[in-house]
């Protein structure tokens, strides 16, 4: 049972111009259309994805810190709380 192959069939909506050089090219190959797509998706799916690139992020000066904030009774005075 571990050796056996399963495969989904299924149905794809393909143009008709894509789908003439499909079969041309299967043709060409001596290869049917189905494992022609299928090397196609598999190549299409191993290859890495990439990042989309993404603009830097702001920056501003923001002066010299009023308060350290690693020193939480001067910060909760800074914030107004008791």
């Amino acid at each position: 049972m571990a050796d056996m192959v399963f495969h989904m069939k299924t149905t794809l909506v393909i143009d008709d111009q894509v789908m003439t050089r499909l079969k041309e090219e299967a043709a060409r190959q001596g290869t049917t259309i189905s494992a022609l797509v299928e090397a196609a998706l598999r190549s299409f799916l191993r290859r890495p994805r990439r990042k989309p690139d993404l603009p830097p992020l702001p920056s501003f000066r923001g002066g010299v810190p009023e308060v350290d904030i690693a020193d939480r009774e001067a910060f909760d005075e800074a914030l107004g709380e008791d």
